[in-house]
Protein backbone atom coordinates (compact mmCIF):
# COMPACT_ATOMS: atom_id res chain seq x y z
CA UNK A 1 0.00 0.00 0.00
CA UNK A 2 1.55 3.17 -0.84
CA UNK A 3 1.88 6.22 1.60
CA UNK A 4 -0.25 8.52 0.21
CA UNK A 5 -3.39 6.27 0.43
CA UNK A 6 -2.23 5.12 3.72
CA UNK A 7 -2.85 8.49 5.17
CA UNK A 8 -5.73 9.09 3.22
CA UNK A 9 -6.98 6.23 4.96
CA UNK A 10 -6.00 7.38 8.07
CA UNK A 11 -7.30 11.21 7.44
CA UNK A 12 -10.65 9.58 6.86
CA UNK A 13 -10.72 7.62 10.01
CA UNK A 14 -9.82 11.00 11.73
CA UNK A 15 -12.49 12.72 10.23
CA UNK A 16 -14.85 10.04 10.95
CA UNK A 17 -13.63 10.05 14.57
CA UNK A 18 -14.29 13.66 14.67
CA UNK A 19 -17.78 13.41 13.44
CA UNK A 20 -18.49 10.94 15.91
CA UNK A 21 -17.45 12.81 19.04
CA UNK A 22 -19.22 15.45 17.81
CA UNK A 23 -22.43 13.90 17.77
CA UNK A 24 -22.27 12.36 20.91
CA UNK A 25 -21.30 15.81 22.36
CA UNK A 26 -24.16 17.02 20.96
CA UNK A 27 -26.24 14.56 22.11
CA UNK A 28 -24.80 14.44 25.95
CA UNK A 29 -25.04 18.60 25.68
CA UNK A 30 -28.88 18.13 25.13
CA UNK A 31 -29.76 15.71 27.62
CA UNK A 32 -27.70 17.50 30.12
CA UNK A 33 -29.51 20.89 28.68
CA UNK A 34 -32.90 18.74 29.51
CA UNK A 35 -32.04 17.01 33.03
CA UNK A 36 -31.45 21.39 34.07
CA UNK A 37 -34.46 22.57 32.67
CA UNK A 38 -36.04 20.00 34.94
CA UNK A 39 -34.06 20.77 38.28
CA UNK A 40 -34.86 24.22 37.59
CA UNK A 41 -38.51 23.57 36.75
CA UNK A 42 -38.86 21.29 40.90
CA UNK A 43 -36.88 24.43 42.10
CA UNK A 44 -39.87 26.49 41.06
CA UNK A 45 -42.80 24.16 41.93
CA UNK A 46 -43.73 23.21 45.59
CA UNK A 47 -46.86 21.60 47.21
CA UNK A 48 -49.01 19.66 44.56
CA UNK A 49 -46.91 20.85 41.70
CA UNK A 50 -44.13 19.28 42.72
CA UNK A 51 -45.86 16.31 43.77
CA UNK A 52 -47.09 15.71 40.44
CA UNK A 53 -43.88 16.32 38.76
CA UNK A 54 -42.02 13.72 40.51
CA UNK A 55 -44.91 11.26 40.68
CA UNK A 56 -46.59 12.36 37.23
CA UNK A 57 -46.05 8.36 35.78
CA UNK A 58 -47.52 6.58 39.11
CA UNK A 59 -50.61 9.48 39.21
CA UNK A 60 -50.97 8.98 35.19
CA UNK A 61 -51.38 5.18 35.58
CA UNK A 62 -53.64 4.78 38.56
CA UNK A 63 -55.97 8.05 36.97
CA UNK A 64 -56.29 6.24 33.16
CA UNK A 65 -57.12 3.15 35.72
CA UNK A 66 -59.53 4.80 37.96
CA UNK A 67 -61.60 6.15 34.32
CA UNK A 68 -61.36 2.93 32.56
CA UNK A 69 -62.54 1.19 35.68
CA UNK A 70 -65.61 3.49 35.95
CA UNK A 71 -66.22 2.67 32.38
CA UNK A 72 -66.29 -1.05 33.21
CA UNK A 73 -68.82 -0.28 36.11
CA UNK A 74 -71.06 1.34 34.57
CA UNK A 75 -71.28 -0.63 30.72
CA UNK A 76 -70.62 -3.78 33.34
CA UNK A 77 -74.25 -3.33 34.73
CA UNK A 78 -75.59 -2.45 31.39
CA UNK A 79 -74.93 -5.97 30.03
CA UNK A 80 -75.87 -7.53 33.51
CA UNK A 81 -79.40 -5.64 33.16
CA UNK A 82 -79.93 -6.77 29.48
CA UNK A 83 -79.11 -10.16 30.49
CA UNK A 84 -81.43 -9.89 33.51
CA UNK A 85 -84.29 -8.49 31.17
CA UNK A 86 -83.83 -11.62 29.32
CA UNK A 87 -84.47 -13.81 32.03
CA UNK A 88 -87.51 -11.74 32.70
CA UNK A 89 -86.19 -10.66 35.52
CA UNK A 90 -85.50 -6.76 36.92
CA UNK A 91 -82.41 -5.05 35.61
CA UNK A 92 -79.42 -4.25 38.40
CA UNK A 93 -78.01 -0.77 39.39
CA UNK A 94 -74.59 -0.02 39.69
CA UNK A 95 -74.30 -0.53 43.16
CA UNK A 96 -76.05 -3.85 42.56
CA UNK A 97 -73.70 -5.10 40.15
CA UNK A 98 -70.65 -3.86 42.18
CA UNK A 99 -71.69 -7.05 44.86
CA UNK A 100 -72.36 -9.59 41.51
CA UNK A 101 -69.54 -12.62 41.27
CA UNK A 102 -69.86 -11.35 37.32
CA UNK A 103 -68.02 -7.88 38.53
CA UNK A 104 -65.38 -9.73 40.63
CA UNK A 105 -64.85 -12.03 37.89
CA UNK A 106 -64.57 -9.88 34.92
CA UNK A 107 -62.46 -7.19 36.68
CA UNK A 108 -60.06 -10.01 38.80
CA UNK A 109 -59.13 -12.20 36.08
CA UNK A 110 -58.11 -9.17 34.16
CA UNK A 111 -56.24 -8.24 37.14
CA UNK A 112 -54.44 -12.40 36.78
CA UNK A 113 -52.88 -11.81 33.99
CA UNK A 114 -51.45 -8.33 33.99
CA UNK A 115 -49.84 -9.66 37.50
CA UNK A 116 -48.65 -12.95 35.86
CA UNK A 117 -47.51 -11.20 32.74
CA UNK A 118 -45.28 -8.65 34.88
CA UNK A 119 -43.97 -11.33 37.22
CA UNK A 120 -42.68 -14.01 34.64
CA UNK A 121 -41.37 -10.97 33.10
CA UNK A 122 -39.34 -10.11 35.71
CA UNK A 123 -38.03 -13.15 36.30
CA UNK A 124 -37.52 -13.92 32.48
CA UNK A 125 -35.17 -10.75 31.85
CA UNK A 126 -33.28 -11.35 35.25
CA UNK A 127 -31.78 -14.92 33.39
CA UNK A 128 -32.54 -14.66 29.41
CA UNK A 129 -31.58 -12.50 27.21
CA UNK A 130 -32.37 -10.79 23.83
CA UNK A 131 -29.51 -9.17 21.60
CA UNK A 132 -30.65 -5.78 20.10
CA UNK A 133 -33.52 -4.80 23.10
CA UNK A 134 -34.32 -2.24 25.05
CA UNK A 135 -35.79 -4.61 27.64
CA UNK A 136 -32.97 -6.97 27.86
CA UNK A 137 -29.35 -7.01 29.83
CA UNK A 138 -26.06 -7.17 27.94
CA UNK A 139 -24.71 -10.22 26.99
CA UNK A 140 -21.05 -9.49 27.65
CA UNK A 141 -20.78 -6.86 29.70
CA UNK A 142 -21.42 -6.68 33.76
CA UNK A 143 -24.88 -5.16 34.79
CA UNK A 144 -25.37 -3.05 37.95
CA UNK A 145 -28.63 -5.30 38.36
CA UNK A 146 -26.77 -8.78 39.10
CA UNK A 147 -24.08 -7.19 41.66
CA UNK A 148 -23.85 -8.48 44.81
CA UNK A 149 -25.79 -6.67 47.57
CA UNK A 150 -23.69 -7.39 50.33
CA UNK A 151 -20.67 -4.98 49.07
CA UNK A 152 -22.94 -2.10 50.61
CA UNK A 153 -24.05 -3.74 53.87
CA UNK A 154 -22.48 -0.60 55.28
CA UNK A 155 -23.61 1.93 52.76
CA UNK A 156 -26.03 4.14 54.71
CA UNK A 157 -28.04 4.92 51.96
CA UNK A 158 -28.71 1.42 50.81
CA UNK A 159 -32.26 0.18 52.10
CA UNK A 160 -32.28 -1.65 55.69
CA UNK A 161 -32.97 -5.29 54.32
CA UNK A 162 -29.61 -4.77 52.48
CA UNK A 163 -27.57 -3.25 55.58
CA UNK A 164 -29.51 -6.11 57.87
CA UNK A 165 -28.31 -9.36 55.71
CA UNK A 166 -29.21 -12.39 56.75
CA UNK A 167 -33.75 -13.29 55.98
CA UNK A 168 -34.27 -9.66 55.16
CA UNK A 169 -31.84 -9.41 52.03
CA UNK A 170 -32.41 -13.23 50.53
CA UNK A 171 -36.32 -11.77 50.51
CA UNK A 172 -35.48 -8.50 49.16
CA UNK A 173 -33.51 -9.70 46.43
CA UNK A 174 -36.46 -10.85 44.59
CA UNK A 175 -39.03 -8.62 46.37
CA UNK A 176 -40.22 -7.20 42.94
CA UNK A 177 -41.64 -10.98 41.43
CA UNK A 178 -42.69 -12.43 45.10
CA UNK A 179 -44.79 -9.11 44.95
CA UNK A 180 -46.04 -9.69 41.52
CA UNK A 181 -46.51 -13.08 41.88
CA UNK A 182 -48.78 -12.85 45.63
CA UNK A 183 -50.92 -10.18 43.38
CA UNK A 184 -51.02 -12.94 40.69
CA UNK A 185 -52.07 -15.59 43.42
CA UNK A 186 -54.71 -13.29 45.22
CA UNK A 187 -56.29 -12.11 41.80
CA UNK A 188 -56.61 -15.99 40.82
CA UNK A 189 -58.43 -16.56 43.87
CA UNK A 190 -60.20 -13.59 43.77
CA UNK A 191 -61.66 -14.45 39.86
CA UNK A 192 -61.92 -18.30 41.24
CA UNK A 193 -64.74 -16.99 43.80
CA UNK A 194 -65.98 -14.07 41.80
CA UNK A 195 -66.49 -16.73 38.82
CA UNK A 196 -68.34 -18.96 40.84
CA UNK A 197 -70.45 -17.33 42.02
CA UNK A 198 -71.57 -15.69 38.12
CA UNK A 199 -71.55 -19.54 37.12
CA UNK A 200 -73.62 -20.92 39.95
CA UNK A 201 -76.07 -18.11 39.34
CA UNK A 202 -76.28 -18.91 35.42
CA UNK A 203 -76.52 -22.82 36.30
CA UNK A 204 -79.12 -22.05 38.58
CA UNK A 205 -81.14 -20.35 35.94
CA UNK A 206 -80.90 -22.98 33.88
CA UNK A 207 -82.06 -25.76 36.23
CA UNK A 208 -78.74 -26.78 36.73
CA UNK A 209 -77.10 -26.75 40.60
CA UNK A 210 -74.52 -24.54 41.90
CA UNK A 211 -70.50 -25.22 42.44
CA UNK A 212 -67.99 -24.62 45.08
CA UNK A 213 -65.29 -22.49 43.91
CA UNK A 214 -62.89 -26.03 44.24
CA UNK A 215 -65.50 -27.01 41.81
CA UNK A 216 -65.23 -24.44 39.45
CA UNK A 217 -61.24 -24.17 39.44
CA UNK A 218 -62.30 -27.83 37.27
CA UNK A 219 -64.43 -26.17 34.76
CA UNK A 220 -63.34 -25.73 31.41
CA UNK A 221 -64.81 -22.47 31.80
CA UNK A 222 -62.81 -21.06 33.94
CA UNK A 223 -59.53 -21.68 32.27
CA UNK A 224 -60.76 -20.93 29.35
CA UNK A 225 -61.30 -16.85 30.99
CA UNK A 226 -57.88 -17.52 32.23
CA UNK A 227 -55.97 -18.75 29.49
CA UNK A 228 -57.28 -16.29 26.72
CA UNK A 229 -55.64 -13.16 29.09
CA UNK A 230 -52.62 -15.24 29.62
CA UNK A 231 -51.90 -15.26 25.96
CA UNK A 232 -52.30 -11.92 24.60
CA UNK A 233 -50.74 -10.64 27.56
CA UNK A 234 -47.82 -12.58 26.93
CA UNK A 235 -48.03 -12.07 23.04
CA UNK A 236 -47.45 -8.21 23.87
CA UNK A 237 -43.86 -8.92 26.23
CA UNK A 238 -43.04 -10.45 23.22
CA UNK A 239 -43.83 -8.04 21.24
CA UNK A 240 -42.26 -5.33 22.79
CA UNK A 241 -39.01 -7.28 23.95
CA UNK A 242 -38.72 -7.27 19.39
CA UNK A 243 -40.20 -4.30 18.24
CA UNK A 244 -37.92 -2.05 20.81
CA UNK A 245 -34.58 -3.70 19.14
CA UNK A 246 -35.69 -1.76 15.72
CA UNK A 247 -38.36 0.83 16.87
CA UNK A 248 -38.16 3.96 19.30
CA UNK A 249 -39.90 6.56 21.27
CA UNK A 250 -37.54 9.14 22.30
CA UNK A 251 -37.67 9.96 25.84
CA UNK A 252 -39.11 6.46 26.33
CA UNK A 253 -37.31 4.43 29.35
CA UNK A 254 -38.65 1.23 27.55
CA UNK A 255 -37.02 2.53 24.16
CA UNK A 256 -32.97 2.30 23.46
CA UNK A 257 -31.65 6.08 22.02
CA UNK A 258 -32.86 7.03 18.56
CA UNK A 259 -29.76 6.89 17.08
CA UNK A 260 -28.93 3.62 18.92
CA UNK A 261 -27.89 0.72 16.54
CA UNK A 262 -30.49 -1.96 16.30
CA UNK A 263 -27.78 -4.61 17.43
CA UNK A 264 -27.16 -2.47 21.08
CA UNK A 265 -28.94 -4.13 23.81
CA UNK A 266 -30.49 -2.26 26.48
CA UNK A 267 -31.06 1.78 27.13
Amino acid sequence: MSDGLREARETVKRARAREEAERNERSTGAAERAAVMRVRTMRGKSGVHRFLLENGLSVASFALFLATLVGLVFTGAAVQSEEQRDHGQPPVTVVEYLRTGAFVETLTENWESEFLQMGIFVLLTAKLYQVGSAESKHLEEPEETDEDPRTHRFDPEAPWPVRAGGVALAVYRHSLSLALMLLFAASFVLHAMGGARAYSEEQLQHGGEAVTTLQYLGTSQFWFESLQNWQSEFLSVGVLVLLSIWLREQGSTQSKPVAAPSHETGH
